[in-house]
């Protein structure tokens, strides 16, 4: 399974049974891998029903947070002319977490960057273009309705947030099964039972169906097993070429543009996906060396940084989980 946006290179379960649906979903590819509670047929398709209903809530959360589509849950708030705006349960729980993010990366990731992505994507200077006004919001919870405070024409991106938090979401779901693995198009929540050893690919961002290396993923001898978060994070993917120059979706807050950074891939290793997904972002922004800083201060696994001198760095304890 792949942890970049390319093409996936496989998922390995060694010796052990596996159910695993996907589908076209959130510009690319969502995916569930189920290991039933034993070895029989009824088991493999009471894994498959779930794992196939499953998909449809991911796709039912996932309807609600696209910018994409003009009735969803995310396009009304952009759209309303207002600063107070109602909003449902499940964008008010993701916006939660986008509050958590912003947070834990220093203000690095910050979802109010909508028309600064839209400009990089049309060859305008997105520190220009974008919205000039308070870049400020937040969550005005007034007995049972959860309002948005913005200034008024403030418009909120979760492309990149949202998809860990569905893996997420969608893996709590799936705990009758002995292991779980829920890849929302390369943010991926991962539970393993006890002794179960799973491998996943990195993706090389530099060739095609070509892994960086491989991590071996295994549960421990407890209650409920293990639980992980992969994501991947770069600038190799969603680059956009106007007048001889490249541009790409990752804005540094800090400037209103692009990410000039030497870190052209972070892949990093935490206890969920959507905490995987935030700091992956963070360090392709932040570089190397500010990454290294804050990763080494911050409770995860560890991280693979790949630089634009083809340097492979890792950072934490993720060398004990290399195959």
């Amino acid at each position: 399974m792949s942890l970049a946006a390319a093409a996936p290179v496989g998922l390995e379960v060694v010796e052990q049974p596996l159910v695993s649906v996907a589908t076209a979903l959130m510009g690319g590819s969502v995916g569930i891998h189920l290991r039933p509670t034993d070895d029989t047929s009824a088991a493999a398709r009471q894994a498959r029903a779930a794992a196939e209903a499953t998909l449809r809530r991911i796709a039912a959360w996932a309807d609600r947070l696209t910018r994409f589509t003009e009735t969803s849950d995310l396009a009304r708030l952009n759209a309303f002319p207002g600063t107070r705006v109602p909003v449902r349960p499940t964008l008010a729980a993701c916006l939660d977490w986008s509050r958590q993010a912003e947070a834990m990366s220093d203000g690095i990731v910050d979802v109010a960057r909508l028309d600064a992505r839209l400009a990089a994507e049309r060859g305008g200077d997105p520190a220009v273009a974008g919205f000039r006004g308070d870049r400020s919001w937040s969550l005005d919870r007034g007995g049972r309705t959860t309002f948005v405070r913005r200034a008024a024409g403030l418009r909120i991106d979760l492309d990149g947030v949202a998809k860990g938090w569905l893996a997420d979401r969608a893996l709590a779901r799936l705990d009758r099964f002995h292991s779980a693995v829920v890849d929302a198009d390369g943010d991926i929540a991962i539970r393993l039972g006890p002794g179960d050893r799973w491998r996943f690919g990195v993706a090389d961002p530099r060739a095609t169906n070509t892994d960086l290396l491989e991590l071996e993923l295994v549960g421990e001898d407890r209650p409920g097993g293990s639980r992980f978060g992969l994501a991947t994070s770069g600038t190799s993917i969603h680059r956009w070429e106007h007048d001889g120059g490249t541009t790409h979706h990752l804005i540094d807050p800090r400037t209103g543009r692009p990410a000039e950074s030497d870190v052209i891939q972070a892949t990093v290793l935490a206890g969920t996906a959507r905490g995987a997904e935030a700091l992956a972002k963070t360090a392709v922004i932040l570089g190397t060396s500010a990454a290294i800083d804050v990763l080494d201060h911050l409770d995860v696994g560890g991280a693979i940084l790949l630089t634009d001198h083809d340097e492979l760095i890792t950072i934490g304890s993720i060398s004990r989980w290399l195959a």
